[in-house]
């Protein structure tokens, strides 16, 4: 039987502080305003030019040479390794990935493909380990077509990998013969965060993509950039998915206002979620993670509550926030606060203390 998602109590109170994701944003006035304005064609065909555009300005961003606007994050994923990979092939990727943990098995049903789960800390995997991961060819293994990363490392904890672990990781795949990719979500927080830009971030990785529904505010998409012959092969299967789309560019519209007005701005994000990991640290028993970006992971327990039962008293006064394996996340965005972070710590304080 299919899991369906609890209905919402409907005597809950109207959530005021929505820290459950970043995909949770609303598009910003201005945003819906250049949504309006949008010129539009048909997607499909070509024949948007907002679309267009916003495909010139990824593939330029991540230095590639083109792009493809895509309805959503998990589908550049999906795509890319229906490309880089053939039925029975193998992807090597840390066991948090998002390909492994929160795509519903889109690999293996759609592509045939297995995917190696790389152990490490903090959502990443060590260079040495993808090199002992690595195994000859032979006729009695899978053969080892692709490694893909995750920057920023979600369930890691919203961490950054470093551009030296980055370029080691691309070296050793590159010697064994394997293509990479990288699993762009949050890449421009990191970016900001450490001040590189993306196109050296990306530098030589086959594909690699961004977001535009997350930190950078826009109701839906992400594009996907690599080489010319690689987005050819994307675009047969979008089609094949049903991700063709026709006058798109009222959403790419909202896209290319998030790159001209909300990518700097993220440096709030960060700011505010280090305020929020600060507040929550001074809470006798509270064990917290330090951010690096914009995900703040915490366990109550040593509290006396449970993530569950925080989470749970949260939502009563209106707080709104996740349980991901086993800790509590709280995703700072655009329409996060200072003030409503220090309302939270408040709150929290208060639930402990009721413990």
């Amino acid at each position: 039987m299919l899991y369906t998602p609890p209905p919402r109590d409907p005597k809950a109170p109207a959530v005021r502080i929505n820290l459950l994701s970043d995909t949770q944003t609303r598009p910003t006035p201005a945003m819906r305003e250049a949504m309006a304005r949008a010129e539009v064609g048909d997607e499909q065909i070509g024949d948007d030019p907002t679309v267009n555009l916003l495909c010139e300005r990824v593939a330029e961003l991540l230095g590639q040479e083109a792009a493809v606007f895509m309805p959503s994050g998990t589908m550049c994923n999906v795509a890319a390794t229906l490309v880089h990979c053939r039925p029975g092939d193998e992807i090597l990727a840390h066991e948090t990935a998002h390909i492994i943990a929160r795509e519903g098995g889109a690999h293996a049903a759609l592509g045939g493909f297995q995917i190696t789960p790389l152990t490490g800390a903090d959502g990443q995997f060590s260079p040495d380990t993808l090199r002992r991961a690595l195994h000859p060819r032979t006729r009695y293994q899978p053969p080892q077509t692709l490694v893909s990363v995750e920057q920023t490392a979600n369930i890691g904890g919203g961490t950054i990998w470093k551009q030296a672990a980055l370029d080691e990781v691309l070296e050793i795949a590159r010697s064994a013969g394997l293509a990479t990719h990288m699993d762009g979500a949050r890449l421009l927080n990191a970016c900001v965060a450490t001040g590189i830009a993306a196109r050296d971030m990306a530098k030589g990785w086959d594909s690699a993509w961004i977001d535009f529904s997350k930190g950078l505010g826009a109701p839906v998409g992400g594009a996907l950039a690599g080489s010319r012959a690689f987005i050819d092969e994307v675009w047969r299967w979008k089609q094949r998915l049903g991700g063709s789309m026709r006058q798109a560019g009222i959403c790419a519209a909202a896209c290319l206002h998030a790159l001209d007005h909300h990518v700097e701005r993220l440096a709030e994000d960060h700011g505010n979620a280090r305020a929020l990991a600060r507040g929550l640290s001074q809470i006798s028993g509270m064990d917290v993670q330090d951010p690096e970006t914009n995900l703040v992971f915490f366990k109550p327990d040593g509290a006396g509550t449970s993530g569950e039962a925080m989470v749970a008293e949260l939502r009563k006064r209106g707080v709104l926030l996740a349980m991901m394996d086993g800790r509590i996340r709280a995703c700072t965005h655009l329409d996060i606060t200072a003030a409503m972070i220090e309302e939270t710590v408040g709150l929290v304080r208060e639930i402990a203390r009721g413990a």
